[in-house]
């Protein structure tokens, strides 16, 4: 029997901003897919920038043990005898295509390449000027078309890329919605600016939306649906203030929705804790291959079984290294709690260059631009919004050296680089323009 096809879809700086999550964006493509299928609930990455969280996901493993603890235009990459889900597949008979957005490399340091493709473990690279989704969606159709047409018994495992939902948001004005129909998160002020802001990204997580409800029709219509696992996911959070670049739940959390007709319940929500490491091994296990020794994450196949049991997962690490700027972060995230620690002096939060600029950052800077402290700690059920730092508090002090103590093991045990001091990379060019005008943290005014 044929082995099943995995039509991986993956978008950009997205977090769980989705109808389907409870968000006032319009999303019904993708709402009916977690209707369908399974969603997940508490499901998180563990760096909250692309490159990193993307290997992550292709390797099982955390970001300083695959080697990307940075951005991969601006020269970071995977360890070269890294083992990736497309390399695996490929081992297994699977077909490996890659259409649209990659963002990661592989025994590239300082390449300052966008993705290594073909090196990743892909067979096939279909590229996609601009990564936009309509342009994304009208070649996946194609590779689809083609596949139903060869009747080939070879399985596929397509990576399907989009640019959206990543700023800059200007070019979706156009299908933005009204600003009196956005909320903002409560984490952020409810300003005119921030409003706007949303509205924005609304436009292109509709654009976002559009596309792949395209793609999902394509399948049905190709009559590959019935033997093909679909998965959506995405990287990080969203890239606004508190979210993508800091490691507070809202940059960490992710979306993931799966759906294989017949095989897989659908109209689930799991709300077991995961990590996007746990998707490599589960992956694997579903296309029938041997999971490679010493990775970080594991399997979460089990929950689909009901003779199965899983092993619940009672915490995940979380890391910031580089992003367009030094601000080297460690923490662990349990159930309860979360611990963070900085390492470096810098802005209590830190802002992406996109986000600083943007109508949401401008809002903030003030109040975020104030010196970090050297650790945090948070009660995820008694302050959800992780605003009450908790590590001066009396009665908690024997969480905190619990979790201060698992971060320090983590980090001795997996070599972490940070313990051999400041790690060398590249800011972006374009914050000098931001110190030059007094706006960015650091700058003398």
């Amino acid at each position: 029997m044929k082995k099943p096809n995995i039509l991986f879809m993956i978008s950009h700086d997205t977090g769980r901003y989705l109808g389907c999550y409870g968000r006032t964006v319009e999303t019904p493509s993708i709402d009916a897919l977690a209707e369908k299928g399974v969603r997940f609930d508490q499901y998180f990455c563990p760096a909250p920038q692309c490159s990193p969280s993307r290997g992550s996901i292709l390797t099982g493993l955390y970001p300083h043990n695959h080697g990307m603890i940075g951005l991969a235009h601006l020269g970071f990459s995977m360890h070269p005898g890294v083992a990736t889900l497309p390399k695996e597949l490929g081992k297994q008979g699977y077909e490996t295509a890659l259409i649209g957005f990659s963002h990661e490399t592989i025994d590239e340091p300082d390449s300052r390449l966008t993705s290594s493709t073909s090196k990743l473990g892909y067979d096939k690279v279909l590229p996609v000027p601009g990564d936009r989704g309509p342009q994304v969606a009208d070649r996946v159709l194609d590779y689809l078309h083609e596949k139903a047409e060869a009747k080939d018994e070879k399985p596929f495992f397509a990576s399907v890329g989009f640019f959206e939902t990543h700023r800059d948001f200007d070019e979706y004005e156009a299908v933005a919605d009204p600003v009196d129909r956005v909320v903002p998160p409560s984490y952020l002020p409810d300003t005119p600016q921030v409003r706007e802001d949303f509205a924005l990204l609304h436009g292109s997580a509709k654009v976002l939306d559009q596309s792949i409800g395209r793609i999902l029709r394509g399948l049905e219509e190709s009559g590959l649906s019935d033997n093909t696992l679909v998965i959506y996911t995405t990287d990080h959070g969203i890239a606004f203030p508190r979210a993508k670049g800091t490691l507070m739940d809202a940059g960490l959390e992710t979306a993931l929705i799966m759906y294989y007709p017949g095989q897989i319940a659908g109209g689930l929500v799991m709300n077991q804790l995961l990590c996007n490491i746990d998707l490599m091994p589960t992956l694997l296990e579903f296309a029938g291959a041997e999971i490679p020794q010493g990775l970080d994450g594991s399997s979460f196949l089990g929950l689909f079984k009901s003779d199965t049991q899983v092993k619940p997962r009672d915490h995940f690490f979380s890391e910031l290294t580089w992003h367009d700027q030094y601000h080297p972060m460690r923490g662990v995230r349990t159930e309860s709690y979360k611990y963070i620690r900085n390492f470096e002096d810098g802005p209590s939060v830190y802002l992406p260059l996109d986000i600083h600029r943007s109508l949401s950052g401008q809002v903030v800077r003030e109040e975020y631009y104030k010196p970090n402290v050297p650790e945090e700690l948070y009660s995820l059920q008694d302050d959800p919004l992780e605003t009450n730092n908790l590590v001066h508090v009396p009665e908690y002090q024997q969480v905190l050296k619990e979790l201060r103590d698992k971060v320090e093991v983590w980090m001795k045990t997996t070599n972490d680089p940070l313990l051999n001091g400041t790690v060398t990379g590249l800011a972006a060019p374009e914050w000098q323009e931001q110190l030059d005008n007094g706006s960015a943290y650091g700058a003398k005014k």
